[in-house]
């Protein structure tokens, strides 16, 4: 009876990560803040940036921009048309200007310079309506997230140069109706205007999606109904998301149990697996912090910090913080010297791994430069397939063939990059960062729990980035 039951569960297992793998998961998150003709937004990269983390986090391919132009909108449109064809679920994210002109609502490029109502309608600004039905159309479940209900920044010249005087130009955005499978999401009520919120944060609305769609085992509507009630909390009733919906079944953006998947009414195309990637406060964290780690921007960095006063990155945000304000450390020197041209264009394998013969510790050594050079992984001696992971991320970041694999040359490489080290008894107190030449000669690596200097790490990774891009030109 046992063995029947472990075959049933292994089954069920198999079934789950065969719907979990066929499941096709296609974003399009897009903030606009830059704007050249009007009062720039300061929030709507930054929430992008963290709506695209949080939906790569759940299994979505995101096709992902900041203040974009009107051509590069259209060829970031374009694109995530294409990859939506035929996807279970397709999300559109917008944050920035829209407007509503005669009953339809548009997207403003950074580039916008909005005169006349004529000028709306032959493409200065993006029709929401036929977007959607040409990018998304025939995706089995289309949702679509609009935190584009500021003010409109170009009412008073349309309607200043209307021939008529009567166009019909409105504060926010006009209500939508949602098409069969379709969930709309507004960040506030029809002609009203939303919150972009505090400088250098999220705004309401867009931090309440983060914080709810994608929770384990929470249906789409249910966590709207979430994101609703924590907006008009968060605003001392100011501000209300307001949608429409037309889904004929259950969707999970997040693994749900498995009686509520059983139980799930069937979309038009059949049910919509939940995606087979965690969902936990952890994951988007770390996601999160993936995507701002090697900013440039301080806006971005204050960003993970607001959103995570507490967060496991928050040293490492800081040093990096104070590294950009500080500018490039005298400390760093020219890694140009003595690294192979042929480091960016020779492959690696296990083959050249095995090679290079790297014992125990020499492998413990690796693990603890990527953790100091700002890669964490963990410190084992085994190159896990995390450890594989974070070298393909380090491979990426230099210019390297990204295979999770070492050769001579790379191996070199990584030991020249400076990293974050502790002081010796022997160490000159003058010397902030030690010099590696060889494992056996090199201090072990802090991870990010430790002391060392973060600022250390941070200049090795991006002179070691800069190498990168000047051999591949």
């Amino acid at each position: 009876m046992r063995t029947l039951t472990l075959l049933a569960s292994l089954m069920c297992m198999a079934l789950s990560v065969s719907a979990a793998k066929a499941d096709r998961r296609v974003a399009f998150v897009v903030g606009n803040g830059a704007y050249k003709n009007v009062a720039q937004l300061p929030n709507p990269p930054i929430d992008a940036k963290a709506m695209a983390a949080t939906l790569r986090n759940v299994g979505f391919e995101v096709i992902e921009g900041s203040n974009l132009s009107r051509d590069q909108m259209t060829e970031k449109l374009l694109d995530f048309g294409r990859k939506a064809q035929g996807s279970d679920v397709a999300v559109f994210y917008y944050a920035g200007h829209g407007i509503a002109v005669g009953g339809s609502n548009y997207l403003l490029p950074v580039d916008a310079d909005i005169k006349s109502e004529m000028d709306v309608k032959l493409g200065a600004a993006i029709n929401i309506d036929l977007t959607l039905d040409q990018t998304m159309g025939d995706a089995k479940v289309k949702l679509v997230f609009l935190d584009a209900c500021r003010d409109n920044p170009f009412a008073a010249k349309i309607k200043s140069n209307s021939a008529t005087r009567s166009v019909n130009v409105q504060s926010g955005l006009a209500e939508m109706k949602s098409g069969e499978g379709t969930l709309i999401a507004f960040a506030t009520g029809p002609g009203q205007t939303a919150l972009d919120g505090q400088e250098g944060n999220n705004s309401p609305f867009t931090r309440a999606l983060i914080d709810n769609i994608t929770k384990p085992g929470i249906e789409i509507q249910q966590a709207m109904t979430s994101v609703r009630a924590q907006v008009n909390e968060e605003t001392h009733k100011g501000q209300l998301p307001w949608g429409h919906t037309n889904l004929i079944g259950a969707v999970y953006l997040n693994q749900a149990p498995t009686n509520q998947i059983a139980n799930a009414a069937p979309t038009a195309a059949g049910s919509v697996p939940a995606a087979a990637t965690s969902g936990s406060s952890e994951g988007v964290e770390l996601e999160y912090w993936r995507s701002v780690k090697e900013s440039n921007k301080p806006e971005e960095l204050n960003a993970y910090l607001s959103a995570y006063p507490n967060g496991q990155f928050k040293a490492l945000a800081l040093a990096r913080l104070a590294a950009i304000k500080s500018g490039p450390s005298t400390t760093t020197r020219n890694l140009n010297a003595g690294v192979d041209p042929a480091t960016f264009t020779d492959d690696a394998s296990q083959l050249t791994e095995d090679q290079i013969g790297l014992d125990k510790g020499q492998r413990r050594d690796v693990q603890r430069r990527l953790t100091g050079l700002g890669f964490d992984t963990k410190v084992t001696g085994a190159f896990s397939e995390d450890t594989r992971t974070v070298l393909k991320r380090w491979q990426a970041a230099r210019g390297y063939p990204s295979t999770g694999y070492l050769n001579k040359l790379q191996h070199k490489a990584l030991l020249s990059e400076i990293v974050a080290t502790t002081p010796t008894a022997s160490d000159d107190s003058a010397k902030p960062a030690r010099r590696a030449s060889a494992p056996s000669q090199s201090a072990p690596a802090q991870n990010r729990s430790g002391g060392g200097d973060p600022g250390a790490a941070f200049v090795g990774g991006v002179v070691g980035g800069m190498m990168g891009g000047m051999f591949r030109r």
